[in-house]
């Protein structure tokens, strides 16, 4: 029963939680985490480990889209980003670390004036390519306010998997003097599997899945959408809330089942056990990631709607000054006590000291609040 609290005369909020506000509560039989399977299937594509990478261009360089599938996981490309924007990527991306370091505005404004530059399709299609021969599964994200335009160039491109994804997002984007999209209607012309987000409830969730998205993202990262437009959703609620929708949704198709995939509140391996547990079947990583060599910008992260040309939500931060590898930060070993380094590893063992060997019972697992 959902728990509404009078906040005035005439007015009521919801009571909500955050991943941090749960706790996993173990109360089967303990097993090995040799014997956990934390595999993920989406569609006709399966991945070692349940994670993909927030489409950034700090992170998915060409190093880091290679490095992650080695790692079992799935980099997503930012199409929109400086990949089709600039044919000296990493001078863009060095020139934004170097602003970063005199004053975080100041960054913003430098990634402002390289988004200002125009896509260049073939670029983008030529560093796909590039992608594709490495065996990685190419996955990129485009706008709901530029997925027609783009999404056709990125299929022919070799594509294989569609984000469309924005901080928040409706089944239906409808722009004043512009195309409006209708994602049924677009996802339906598609030949590739549509991943849509991020949503922060149970009715856009349903809209989502019911437009045909393969998979639905829960949350917007970790961005100040909350400081600049007084919107957040508390993680687990906004999970369990999808989740009840997807219930809902595979009774209503007779086993349509739609992935949903967490992006928000995750620092650490507890927060990635949790998210599962309140209904993801994978998590979607940002600033944990920026800590890998292999990232584009190692040290440093913003998500894409820090370039936004007139409001911007989030800045480039330097979040680490020492990096390890990826493999190190998914799989270990590692001397992190803080569960910010071996995250996969923390997620099986997690699941084994619950009794759990797979991710998909792991939602089972009974939960207490503190």
């Amino acid at each position: 029963m959902r728990d509404y609290v009078e906040i005035g005369i005439g007015r009521e909020a919801r009571n909500t939680y955050r991943l941090s506000d749960l706790n996993l509560v173990p109360n089967r039989r303990t097993r090995s985490s040799k014997d956990v399977d934390v595999t993920w299937h989406i569609d006709a594509y399966s991945f070692d480990i349940p994670v993909a990478s927030h489409p950034t261009d700090s992170l998915a360089g060409p190093e880091f889209v290679t490095a992650m599938a080695a790692a079992g996981g799935l980099a997503v490309i930012n199409a929109e980003g400086l990949w089709g924007r600039h044919a000296d990527l990493d001078a863009a991306l060095n020139s934004v670390v170097e602003a970063a370091r005199k004053d975080p505005r100041e960054a913003t404004r430098r990634l402002q004036e390289l988004h200002s530059a125009p896509i260049d399709t073939e670029l983008l299609a030529d560093r796909l390519a590039e992608v594709r021969a490495s065996d990685a599964t190419v996955a990129v994200r485009v706008s709901p306010q530029h997925a027609l335009e783009l999404a056709p160039a990125l299929i022919k491109a070799g594509a294989e998997l569609l984000f469309i994804q924005g901080t928040i997002i409706s089944a239906e984007h409808v722009a004043k003097g512009g195309n409006p999209i209708n994602l049924k209607e677009f996802i339906g012309s598609l030949d590739v599997p549509v991943v849509a987000g991020g949503v922060y409830g149970y009715s856009t969730a349903m809209h989502l899945m019911r437009a045909g998205a393969a998979g639905v993202i829960v949350g917007g990262g970790d961005n100040t959408s909350q400081a600049a437009l007084g919107i957040d959703a508390p993680m687990a609620t906004a999970i369990a809330d999808a989740n009840a929708a997807r219930r809902e949704y595979l009774d209503e198709t007779g086993g349509r089942y739609v992935h949903i995939i967490a992006d928000g509140e995750l620092g650490q391996s507890g927060d990635i056990a949790k998210a599962i547990a309140c209904g993801a079947d994978a998590v979607m990583l940002g600033a944990p990631l920026a800590a890998a060599t292999e990232a584009a910008t190692p040290g440093f992260y913003w998500q894409a709607s820090a370039a936004h040309p007139r409001f911007p939500r989030g800045q480039v931060d330097e979040l680490f000054d020492e990096t390890a590898s990826l493999q190190t930060i998914l799989h270990g070993p590692s001397s992190d006590p803080w569960g910010q380094q071996n995250l996969v590893g923390g997620l099986r063992r997690s699941m084994a000291k619950c009794g759990y060997t797979d991710l998909k019972s792991f939602q089972k697992v009974e939960l207490s609040v503190h």
